[in-house]
């Protein structure tokens, strides 16, 4: 049975340490797929349950020299580890300045005792330069053994190299214009302080799962008999009864069975009013009780509920590549050995072709060995992609491949259905028109049917028939023709219900009568539905359904978006055009059937037009499917996590303008990542190679060449983390 799981790495300093790990994952037999996202450091895992055991996934993790972290949904975890690394961190850039800037006063002022300068420079320096360095010579040493260049092996020349020169002078093999003791301790601190501040960074990115998996109570108060016992709240099993009291996070989804409270949603939902909860109320894990207590019967387990599910799509698609990123990781693939010709190049020119002194020559080697990394190349997309998509998740979007960011800009129609999704999705029967039969008859027959569909107007008269204490009629057949109507049979007699095309063409008489209910119902823009018996029209259902709040707006931002907007239904046309004008949409297909949907987008995609379609996830999984970006509305309670590649949380149609002005935002911000982090190699390696020292007399020392490296990913975290502020429902920003 395949399984997936999230698992935290620790270690990882570029991009190509992550790739290091994906291709230890990946040797591993019964691993299908391995997605390792550097920026957050977690690994999705694809994998058959019989084959593979965390265990031996914890295994090939550390056999490629990294640090597994547990399961990524531990939050508590991981915020004890940062705090441990982030620690050392420090200590190790604090001995190493400390210690570099003793050496440079040695350096500079005499000895008491006549102490011998260069042991004296050996004695300190070692000891720290091994405590500082060791990460970064560990992480080189498993990258050489899988073959895998990384940044640590540039980092691990640069300093091996300056420390074993200072060494072979000390002891005589060289002479002392190669005692520079400072270098590799300077050199060490400040790519030890480019790490540190990369890694606090890195991890604001993250903030928005962090956020989420912090909604999830550590424990759960089970009632058994008369008695609490407070359990794990990975012991929760569906049946559960739960004691939930006044400030506590609701621990798992379910149904209040008594009491009742104010429940605050915000995080989940985006709906800043509390939504009262009674008996026989649905609740969702996660969610905080404000007032009273109440005991609830657990309908999910933890694994399981939506905050879970969102936590998965949202720690998922954070962790996918869009193409930017796969291009640029390419790029990273043969930057690094280009990288290690150029510094040998640059020895081989200083020393050989213009005579300059073997100690300058290998000291333009290092400084390129350091300031050539591709971390802030490697690190554009990742960092953009991880917050952009947090910040969508803090406005109820859920986006579930980083895809959807890159194909925002570039979408030119936007195709929403009606029932559902322009309108609010709740109709409700407002007459009932019967052209001769009794009217309880007429509600029998449309309810007994209607019980065998899910959509929303279906609904609305099952509603319609307990209220007026009708019972449905149980038929013995009932076939569903999707978008039309249904067809039932009982006792040999066929009975029918839908739209009046669907009775036309099964051959059923449609009076004059109800012909002009119909015509007067498609003019206030309601749905028509007509029941039928034995090849005649009984009567006629009147459905209203209401706008949805803000479609109105939601059109106008995508028309001024440059995005054109259509509207896609099942029912006549003029119902269609009634609602269509009433919210600014021009372009209106009506009449066609659910899968033709999914054909129509087809056609405008084969006549170069990207396309998202907007649809309530019931019936529109086909044209969802096709779309080059599927948006689906729910509700957070039965929130379709199957349909599309978006989800509105909250059923705010201005978000669909949200999430694509967002979308573009992002992959801005990717591409002005990837300019300076290419122009930043542009400029200074030339620099770092000796390129103004004929002409200006500037070099740049290896020590502050790491500075400048690690200023440079710092950057392009930075950068990204501006999006955190980035509202796309302000429209000046």
């Amino acid at each position: 049975m395949r399984k997936s799981i999230a698992v935290k790495i620790y270690g990882m300093n570029c991009v190509m340490c992550s790739r290091s790990v994906e291709r230890a994952l990946c040797a591993v037999e019964g691993i299908h797929s391995a997605i390792v996202n550097f920026t957050t450091g977690i690994a999705e895992i694809q994998f058959e349950d019989n084959l593979v055991s965390e265990k031996i996934i914890q295994n090939a993790i550390e056999r490629s020299g990294y640090r597994y972290g547990g399961l990524a949904a531990n939050i508590a975890n991981e915020e004890k580890q940062n705090a441990y690394d982030f620690r050392m961190e420090k200590i190790r850039f604090s001995l190493g300045i400390a210690a570099g800037s003793l050496v440079m006063a040695f350096m500079y002022f005499p000895l008491p005792y006549n102490f011998p300068l260069p042991l004296v420079l050996f004695t300190i320096s070692t000891p720290i330069i091994f405590f500082i360095s060791y990460p970064i010579f560990t992480a080189a040493f498993h990258a050489m053994k899988t073959f895998t260049p990384t940044m640590d092996v540039m980092y691990a020349l640069g300093i091996g190299i300056s420390y074993l020169s200072s060494m072979m002078s000390t002891i005589g093999i060289l002479s002392h214009d190669f005692l520079y003791y400072e270098t590799p301790l300077f050199l060490a601190s400040f790519l030890t302080l480019g790490k540190y501040l990369e890694a606090r960074a890195r991890n604001k990115t993250t903030f928005a799962i962090k956020r989420l998996m912090a909604l999830q109570p550590l424990i759960a108060h089970r009632v058994v008999d008369t008695r609490i016992v407070d359990i794990p709240l990975e012991e929760v099993v569906i049946g559960d009864s739960l004691l939930v009291k006044a400030g506590e996070a609701i621990p798992a989804d379910g149904v209040i069975t008594q009491g009742e409270s104010s429940v605050d949603q915000s995080m989940l939902t985006g709906e800043s009013v509390p939504v009262f909860r009674g008996v026989g109320d649905s609740v969702i894990g996660g969610c905080i009780n404000l007032e009273g207590s109440f005991i609830m019967q657990a309908t999910r387990t933890a694994q399981d509920t939506v905050l879970s599910r969102i936590i998965r799509i949202v720690s998922e698609a954070q962790s996918s590549k869009p193409t930017l990123q796969t291009i640029a990781d390419r790029v990273v693939g043969y930057f690094i050995p280009l990288i290690l010709f150029i510094a040998m190049a640059t020895f081989a020119i200083w020393f050989f072709a213009l005579n300059s002194s073997a100690s300058f020559a290998i000291s333009r080697l290092i400084s390129v060995l350091v300031i050539a990394c591709p971390c802030a190349l490697g690190l554009a997309t990742p960092t953009a992609v991880t917050v952009g998509i947090g910040r969508a998740a803090a406005f109820g979007i859920l986006i579930k491949h980083s895809e959807v960011l890159e194909l925002s800009e570039k979408i030119r129609i936007a195709i929403f259905d009606k029932t559902g999704t322009l309108t609010a999705g709740k109709p409700k029967v407002a007459s009932v028109y019967s052209d001769g039969s009794p009217v309880s008859e007429i509600i029998s027959i449309a309810a007994g049917m209607e019980e065998h569909s899910a959509h929303p107007v279906a609904h609305a008269i099952t509603e319609f028939a307990r209220e007026q204490n009708v019972s449905p009629i149980p038929f013995e057949s009932v076939t569903v023709h999707s978008g039309l109507g249904i067809v039932a049979h009982l006792n040999g007699i066929e009975m029918c219900v839908g739209n009046a095309r669907f009775l036309n063409e099964r051959g059923y008489v449609i009076s004059n009568n109800i012909m002009r209910v119909e015509e007067e119902i498609a003019q206030k823009g309601n749905i028509s539905v007509l029941v039928g018996k034995e090849s005649r029209a009984l009567g006629i259902f009147e459905v209203s359904d209401t706008i949805r709040p803000f479609a109105h707006d939601a059109i106008s931002l995508l028309r001024k978006m440059g995005i054109t907007v259509m509207m896609i239904t099942g029912d006549n046309r003029r119902a269609a055009l009634s609602v269509a004008k009433s919210i600014g949409i021009d372009k209106v297909i009506s009449e066609i059937l659910p899968e033709q949907k999914a054909s129509q987008i087809l056609a405008l995609q084969k006549d170069g037009h990207r396309v998202a379609f907007v649809g309530d996830g019931i019936n529109d999984a086909p044209a969802l499917a096709c779309a080059d970006i599927g948006i689906s509305l729910s509700g957070s309670t039965d929130i379709a996590l199957e349909a599309g590649s978006v989800i509105l949380l909250n059923g705010d149609l201005r978000d669909v303008y949200a999430m694509l002005a967002l979308g573009k935002k992002v992959t801005r911000r990717i591409r002005q990542n990837i300019f300076w982090a290419i122009a930043y190699n542009a400029l200074l390696i030339p620099i770092a190679a000796g390129g103004l020292y004929p002409f200006f007399g500037i070099t740049l020392k290896p020590e502050f060449a790491g500075l400048a490296m690690a200023l440079s990913s710092l950057t392009v975290v930075t950068l990204s983390l501006l999006l955190r502020r980035y509202n796309p429902h302000q429209r000046n920003n």
